[in-house]
């Protein structure tokens, strides 16, 4: 009887941890979008998420009875700093990609950061490049190829996908960071600086444009949405899935968020994709998948 009921309790945990999992990756590919309902430069939309990231962080602080502003060694504030200002350069460029090349292409293009952080593992610290990760870039290669609707810098596409690499590989440097420098410190107060850092270095832009342009009531309430159940909830959920399920698993859940993402953008935008565009993503989801299940799932959205 007692064996009985430790397995059903065990599997409810196992199935509210696969839930958790999949909600935080259906947010997570909210993420563009939201960045395509809010009509405001990516700038306002960086600026507006990491502002109200930070008041939902806050109150989960003074819940918990968390310090936040306990004072930091010189190194743990450069750190922040860096991957801060990491942070800032991803979900600006990331956003930028969504407004330029729509959410398909910006969503694929970010994609591409396991490939990076594998480049990056080889180049700079000399990490022997095993055969899955040779696997994951000729994916990932094959995939960009075919998802780039044609190598000219006018096509607006193009460039949105451009962009979006570029936000792929500011978020693999910061999970390079994160993992190589920011472990054994409290999660809610390193997300907590780093969005500090993010609104502090977008502000001045932001402030620019918001005095050239003001923002509808619809348009703060996706910031908000953004803010917090795209960054703050997302975030909990997928901490809270590893509790009933290895790493591993739930970063492969995680990584299906272009799925996601995509299906979404078709559904709201009636942006469907070309049998290339979908031949090249399954590559580059497939890639992303191996990854996850390769690295134990040390990604957790964005």
């Amino acid at each position: 009887m007692f064996a009985t009921q430790t397995g059903a309790a065990s599997s409810l945990a196992h199935r509210n941890a696969l839930i958790n999992a999949h909600i935080a990756a259906v947010l997570f590919g909210l993420t563009g979008i939201l960045g395509a309902l809010i009509h405001a430069d990516a700038t306002v939309i960086t600026f507006g998420r990491a502002a109200f990231a930070i008041i939902a962080l806050g109150l989960v602080a003074q819940v918990q009875r968390r310090p936040l502003f306990a004072v930091l060694r010189w190194r743990e504030l450069a750190l922040m700093c860096l991957t801060g200002a990491l942070l800032a350069s991803h979900w600006v460029t990331f956003f930028i990609a969504i407004k330029v090349g729509g959410i398909a292409v910006a969503t694929l293009g970010f994609a591409s950061f396991p490939a990076f952080i594998a480049i990056i593992d080889l180049l700079v610290f000399r990490a022997r490049i095993k055969v899955g990760e040779g696997l994951l870039l000729m994916l990932v290669t094959l995939g960009l190829v075919l998802v780039v609707p044609s190598f000219d810098l006018l096509d607006q596409g193009t460039v949105g996908l451009l962009w979006g690499l570029t936000s792929g590989l500011s978020f693999a440097l910061l999970a390079i960071a994160n993992r190589r420098a920011a472990r054994g410190m409290d999660a809610l107060r390193v997300a907590f600086w780093q969005n500090l850092v993010v609104a502090t270095l977008v502000a001045p832009f932001a402030i620019s444009h918001l005095t050239m342009q003001e923002l509808t009531t619809s348009d703060w309430v996706y910031l908000g949405v953004l803010g917090v159940v795209c960054t703050g909830l997302s975030q909990y959920l997928f901490v809270k899935s590893l509790e009933g399920l290895e790493a591993r698993s739930a970063g492969m859940i995680i990584a299906l968020e272009p799925v996601y993402a995509i299906a979404c953008a078709w559904w709201l935008f009636d942006e469907q994709p070309s049998l290339r565009m979908v031949l090249g993503a399954v590559l580059i989801i497939v890639a992303t998948l191996v990854s996850a299940w390769s690295s134990a799932g040390q990604t957790s959205g964005h």
